[in-house]
Parts: structure tokens; sequence; C-alpha cells
């Protein structure tokens, strides 16, 4: 494991916001038991017959927590760019320190390095090591309830204590007016009448009651400062009041719709390829109305299901067919698997990248791709999240690489496999030409159409020695076994706005395959696996190909969905 996964999976672990927490729910319960033993053992260290019979142990137990919430600490601010991009970099890291937990964290754990180097009062190190029980927050979902509770209606707070608090001023001064010629001793000024009437608020500490109005105004005022002071409180209580409730609904209504998730994507069970491969495989969709039928969720669930997954896609497969092959509508549902803010990304260690830039407008094309990678043992990048619903866009022309935070990422982790010595990235995207057309599989690396040449000095292909073998080989077994044929260059180009230009690859090629090959032919997967083996065979014959093991066998344990499926 390479420290970027193992930063990836710590952050996992200490996402808090995460629904399938795995083994973090036992790290959890470690970190809670040790808060509560070590404030226990601040407790116990009062007892000075207790610290004289076992004062080792205590101290012991003083040490180990400290250290083991020191790793911890210092592995959260480590992730902190992870779970949320606003820490990112060394300024998103001190925001994180001087948030509400990164301050618990830091003021309960590194002070106690503090006395090595200069002499610190112990009752201080104690009272800051009491601190680290305010943690066990992190864990307590009524704490989690009111925090957001406070953060819904904050500005519905802020409103009212400003109004109340405007009022207040106004009565003030008024009651200064009139009874500043009764009690001039008393009411000298008008900060006088200020303190006297906010004072009522909390009790009146500072014995300002024993002075009050005397006037008829003055008492009239008085009374209704005291109504007032009821409202003060009684405002801002019925506001978290009525947000508790809406938060309850709200996580009911979200626990009812991560149920419909769970529901559709238990559907993707695995099928076994009996007629030609007999792998194993997740399908690459399933019609709506089966969801319908079968899980007895309706259409308007199903949508807020999608809408509220980072795994589930709505498409209409018609919009993969060309509009000359006359296509009939038709709704499926796609499991994807999303480990990045804009998808998928799986480190294979491979020289051999395959990418999909089209995960939404062709989801069914990310399916064909991952199993490319899947099958031929190379890394995968699938941009599969839109980062505005209403505009689903493609990662494969890219006008400004500044569009979006995503597609930077994406460009960034594409280039961390293209660093490798001898790389290959290899885009695959759907071609929507019509059945009639002569040509099912297009070799795109040159950026005039039409070009089939070798020899142009901007092509993405520096080793036309080994893509000529590629070509020639792949596209003699795709005609042989399929009856596909193929072409380089006559169909598509690859322009001056393509997603290779923004890849420090060694080499580029893009590879557009007719939508009907991988969509309506029952023979997908064994096309699939042509290629992936044909890519292996040629492009990194010296790495051991081995097929997935869940791909030939079913593993108890891999029942469905693409979270089963995935490396």
């Amino acid at each position: 494991m390479d420290i970027q996964t193992l930063k990836l999976n710590l952050s996992r672990v200490f996402d808090d916001k995460l629904k399938t927490k795995q083994w973090h729910n036992i790290l959890d319960y470690v970190i809670i038991g040790l808060i509560i033993i070590s404030t226990l053992e601040v407790f116990l260290s009062t007892y000075s017959s207790i610290v004289e019979q076992y004062g080792k142990w205590l101290h012991f137990v003083d040490y180990f927590t400290t250290i083991f919430s020191t790793i911890e600490v210092t592995l959260r601010i480590w992730c902190a760019d992870l779970i949320d991009p606003k820490y990112k970099g060394f300024i998103g890291r001190v925001r994180y320190c001087f948030s509400f937990y990164g301050l618990i964290d830091i003021l309960s754990t590194y002070p106690f390095y503090l006395h090595f180097f200069i002499p610190v009062p112990y009752m201080a190190l104690k009272v800051l090591r009491i601190a680290r029980l305010l943690r066990v927050f992190r864990y307590m979902k009524a704490f989690s309830i009111l925090s957001r509770a406070f953060a819904a209606k904050k500005n519905e707070m802020v409103v009212s204590l400003q109004f109340l608090t405007i009022v207040t001023l106004i009565l003030s001064f008024v009651l200064f007016f009139v009874e500043n010629e009764a009690q001039p001793d008393v009411y000298t000024n008008g900060w006088k009448s200020v303190v006297w009437s906010f004072a009522q608020y909390i009790g009146d500490p500072g014995g300002f009651a024993d002075t009050p109005p005397i006037t008829f105004v003055g008492r009239i005022i008085a009374c209704v400062i005291g109504v007032l002071g009821i409202a003060i409180f009684a405002v801002p209580a019925g506001l978290i009041g009525s947000a508790f409730t809406e938060i309850m609904e709200e996580d009911k209504k979200e626990e009812q719709i991560n149920g419909f998730i769970r529901s559709i994507v238990q559907s993707f069970k695995f099928l076994k390829d009996q007629q030609h491969t007999n792998l194993f495989y997740v399908p690459r969709y399933l019609p709506l109305d089966r969801i319908l039928t079968r899980k007895y969720i309706t259409h308007d669930q199903i949508v807020e299901a999608v809408q509220a997954s980072d795994c589930l896609h709505i498409y209409n497969l018609q919009d993969s067919v060309n509009e000359i092959d006359n296509p009939v509508s038709n709704i499926v549902l796609i499991n994807y698997v999303k480990n990045k803010p804009y998808g998928s990304c799986i480190d294979r260690g491979s020289r051999i990248t395959i990418i999909c830039t089209s995960g939404t407008t062709e989801p069914v094309t990310g399916w064909f791709a991952y199993h490319i990678a899947k099958l031929g043992n190379f890394n995968f990048v699938s941009k599969e999240i839109e980062t505005d619903i209403d505009n689903p866009t493609t990662y494969y022309t890219i006008s400004n690489v500044n569009d979006c935070p995503n597609l930077s990422l994406f460009l960034e982790d594409i280039n961390h496999f293209a660093s490798r010595e001898n790389s290959w990235v290899i885009p695959i995207l759907a071609a929507t030409g019509p059945k009639s057309r002569p040509h099912q599989i297009h070799f795109c690396y040159n950026p005039t159409k039409g070009d089939t040449s070798y020899d142009n000095p901007n092509s993405k292909v520096t080793d036309f020695v080994t893509f000529d073998k590629l070509y020639q080989s792949l596209s003699t077994e795709l005609d042989n076994r399929y009856g596909y044929k193929s072409d380089k260059n006559i169909w598509y180009a690859v322009n001056k706005q393509n997603v290779a230009h923004y890849i420090k690859a060694d080499n580029i090629f893009t590879m557009r395959v007719e939508a009907f090959v991988w969509l309506f032919d029952n023979r997908f997967l064994e096309t699939t696996k042509c290629i992936a083996d044909t890519f292996h065979a040629v492009l990194e014959p010296e790495k051991e190909q081995i097929v997935p093991p869940e791909m030939l066998t079913r593993i108890k344990g891999h029942d469905f969905g693409m979270k089963d499926y995935v490396d």
C-alpha cells in the first residue's frame, strides 16, 4: 500500500460524514474508551492515597493515552484535506487546527509535551487533559443534531436577538428620561438605565433591581422588559426546538432514501457469462421497470435515491444510439464506483492507464472501460460526478482546465500514472455512428481527421512501432472473432481541445467503440476481454496478467453491486 492509498483510507476512517464506516466503528469505540480511561486517570490522580499506591500505573496510562491521541490527532491533521478541500495546503491545515474539534484535539494532546522543555503548572496540564472528554462530542449523535440545529437557525436567532437588543436599547433610553427626574441619583446617565435593563435578562447579578423604576411609565417599561426577558430565551429555544424537529425529519427521510439506495444496489447481483467467457460480472445496467416491479419502489423514490447517492446514474440508452437506427427510449439505472471527488481512480501499478472521460453523459461506457482495465490489470480513472447537474459535461473536450476543481484533480491523477516510464494512456469513448458505418472500432492519435500516417510531428503517439503492432493485432482479432472493422483517424481525430493535450504521457491514443458493440451485443464481455488481452500482450507483456478472482468464482460475501467488485 502506497502513501496516497494509506492517506485515502485514513481519511475515510476519520470522515464522520461517511455512512459506510466498516472498521471505522471499531476505531471510534477504541478512541472513546481511551478518552474515558484518560479522564478516569485524571480523576483518580486527585486521590493522594491512590497516587501513592498506583502512581506508576496511572503515569503509564497517562503516557499511553497521550501518545495514542497524539498519533491519532496528527493523522487527522494530515488527512484533513481529503475529508474537506477547504483544509488543503498549509493554510488549510491551520484552518482545521482552529476548528472546534481541531482546537480540542490540539489543546488536549500537544501541550503534554511542553513540560519536557519548559516548566508548566501541573494543574494546567490536568485541566487540558480533562478537555479531552469534549472529543466524545464527535461521536454523539445528540450533539451532532444540536450543532446542526444551531447552524440551521443561526440567522433567525441573530435577527431575533438583534431585534430584542434594539428594542431594549430604545426602552432603556426612554426609561432614563422618565426616571432621571424622579431618581437623579440612581439614573445619572443613559448607561445606567441600559445596564439595569439588560441585568434583568440575566437574573440581576449586580443587584440593580434594588433601585427599580418608581414612575408610572418606568414601571410599564419594566414590565415590558420583563416580558422581553422571557422572549430573549423563549425565541431561541423555540427556534432550536423547531430545528430539532426538522433535522429529525430530515434524518428520517435520509435513512429512508438510503434504504432505497441499498435496495437498488442490491438489484445489481453478480451474473455469469455462461455463453462466452464463464466469467462473473456485475450488470452494466438494469431497466427501470425491473426495479419498479421487483423492489416496489416508485419513480419518485428512485429519482430521490439517484440524486442522493454517489453510486447511481439514470440513463436513457436511446442517447447512445444513432437516430438513423430509430432508437427506442429505454430508461436504465447504472451502478458505479466513487472514491474520488470526480469519480473513480484505481492504481494497479501498471504503465497502462484506461480512462473514461464521459461517465455521466455516457455512463455505460464507464462499465466497458472499467472492465478493460480490470481484466488487463491496468490503472483506471473515470469521471462520474457532475459539478453542475443541469449541464452534464465530458472531460474529453476541455475548453478551460479551470472550469471545475474536479477536472484539475482528474488530470492530476492521470498525469501521476502517466509519469511512469513508457506509459500509455488510452481514453475509451462511445461512438454513436449508424450500424451501417463500415467501421466499428476507431483509433485516434493524430490531430487531423484522415491522417493515418506515422510521421505527423503533432501526433500523440511516439512509439509508432508498438502502436502499429497493437493496431494490426487488435483489428485482426476483432475482425476475425466478431466481424468488427477498425480504422485509424478516419472518422475522428485528436483536436486542439482534446484531453490528450493536458496529459503528459509518452503515448496517448483514443479508442472509440460504436455503442451497439458494447451495449446490445451479448458478446460484450468477451469483446472486452479480447481488447484487454491484446493491450496487455503488446503494451505490457512483462507484467503478469491476473484475472480477478471475483470474476472466476462467486466469493462468499460478494453478492451484489460494484462495491463488491472494485479493487
